[in-house]
């Protein structure tokens, strides 16, 4: 029998804070690309298209990150279900990082014609896919080691690592806007962010190459053998749930970091320095403020901060409309900054949530899979549905706000169908959570 017991406190900050540098590592990859498609992709893929109708088009190939992913979900799932949670991360942070270099190697339309958006498409795919098993694999190889009464607090760093990649992507992207004319930014300047990739995943690479596996993984007698199938078969309406109540949390984020940036600089005339900085300032205090939601997790429930969380992000898109509308930095900041504490307050937990909802033999997969699954419903059709509905408004966009509040009422409903999980104590077994969404 394998030794399963939890790993000591040093141990675990070093396995944590692995987890997090890769899930900032593959994040960075993900988010470099919808910077760019906010700014530069539409007139250098799609210049035959109408400002707007660029943007969106490059929104769209940004949006195929999000279909790939729950299929990416489904490849290392398997993988991590039947040989462990270690392999998935070294696999997907290899695919994730090589795609994204390519990405800025591929030539522009008006080198290669029609092949230029083609090859954007099959490479941001390709992205997808690999960030489609990071996530799974980082979060339940923390998850699984942890102690179970701090299990929302150590599983927090993997989520803390989406806040340090888009401040590492934005960041770049805001020197080299601050320091390049545009023209220069336009001929070769964005492709910086996605070379540097390559450099990242190296240092990730090595960084896990030290990490143990799941002692919950090595504990199982039998693996599942088509883990997708029992998950189909015996967890679908707890998948459907979880997609359903995580999706506001996507179409939050991606309002904010992707639409806004493209809403603030063609509609409102604010420039990108401005922009990227109220943004990046938001992310920071979410990314700082992630701990103490994951240890409020810990202490009084994942399910209360999860229905708290998005109950606060459906009473404020109206006022986040309203102050971005306005320009200025500081009440555009302000908007920015509550949507994102509302946001982290659910996404804090969800790392210790939803393997505690799975039973282990189809955890890596069942996870996963309805976590990207929320990301296809929330973040991929957020951007394009925003810039296609605030075109048909004055400027206060307010069928936006209406339709990130109706997706937050979705969410409310699916938490309120969802069972807690917390640990009632420190002996106390994992739950296990059937098909139908009962604990057992």
């Amino acid at each position: 029998m394998h030794d399963v017991r939890p790993v000591r406190a040093p141990s675990m900050l070093r396995l944590a804070a692995a987890s997090l540098a890769g899930t900032a590592i593959e994040f960075y990859d993900f988010f470099i690309y919808g910077t760019a498609a906010a700014l530069v992709l539409g007139p250098l893929f799609f210049p035959t298209f109408s400002p707007v109708a660029g943007t969106l088009a490059a929104f769209g190939t940004f949006g195929v990150g999000f279909v790939a992913r729950p299929l990416g979900s489904i490849l290392f799932g398997h993988i991590g279900d039947r040989h462990g949670r270690r392999p998935v991360l070294v696999v997907s942070l290899l695919l994730t990082g090589t795609a994204t270099v390519a990405v800025g190697c591929v030539p522009t339309y008006d080198a290669i014609g029609t092949a230029a958006p083609v090859l954007l498409l099959v490479l941001r795919f390709l992205q997808g896919l690999g960030l489609g098993g990071e996530w799974g694999g980082a979060v339940l190889l923390t998850a699984e080691h942890a102690p179970a009464e701090r299990r929302g607090l150590w599983s927090s760093f993997p989520q803390i690592g989406p806040a340090v990649g888009f401040l590492l992507a934005n960041g770049v992207t805001l020197v080299l806007s601050a320091t390049l004319s545009d023209a220069q930014f336009s001929s070769w300047g964005w492709r910086v962010p996605f070379w540097a990739a390559g450099v990242l995943a190296v240092a990730g690479l090595w960084l896990r190459s030290s990490l143990t596996e799941s002692p919950r993984f090595l504990e199982l007698r039998e693996h599942a053998r088509v883990p997708l199938a029992e998950v189909v078969r015996g967890h679908w309406r707890l998948v459907l749930l979880t997609a359903g109540a995580l999706a506001v949390g996507y179409a939050v984020f991606y309002a904010v970091t992707t639409w806004s940036l493209s809403y603030g600089t063609e509609r409102l005339g604010v420039s990108r320095t401005v922009m990227l900085g109220c943004i990046m300032a938001a992310v920071v205090v979410k990314g700082a403020l992630t701990p103490l939601a994951a240890h409020l997790g810990d202490r009084y429930g994942r399910r209360p901060l999860c229905l708290a969380g998005c109950a606060a992000a459906a009473l404020w898109m109206f006022p986040m409309i309203a102050l971005l509308s306005t320009g200025e930095p500081l009440l555009m900041f302000l908007g920015f900054l509550v949507a994102m504490v509302a946001f982290i307050t659910m996404f804090a937990v969800i790392a210790a949530y939803l393997p505690e909802l799975y039973e282990p033999r189809v955890r890596c997969t069942g996870a996963a899979v309805g976590y990207n699954l929320g990301g296809v419903l929330g973040g991929a059709l957020t951007p394009i549905v925003a810039t296609a509905v605030s075109e048909q408004g004055g400027r206060v966009p307010w069928g936006v706000a209406a339709y990130l509040t109706g997706i937050a009422l979705l969410s409310l409903a699916c938490f309120a169908l969802l069972p807690e999980t917390r640990p009632a104590r420190v002996e106390t077994t994992e739950p296990v959570i059937m098909g139908d969404g009962r604990a057992s």
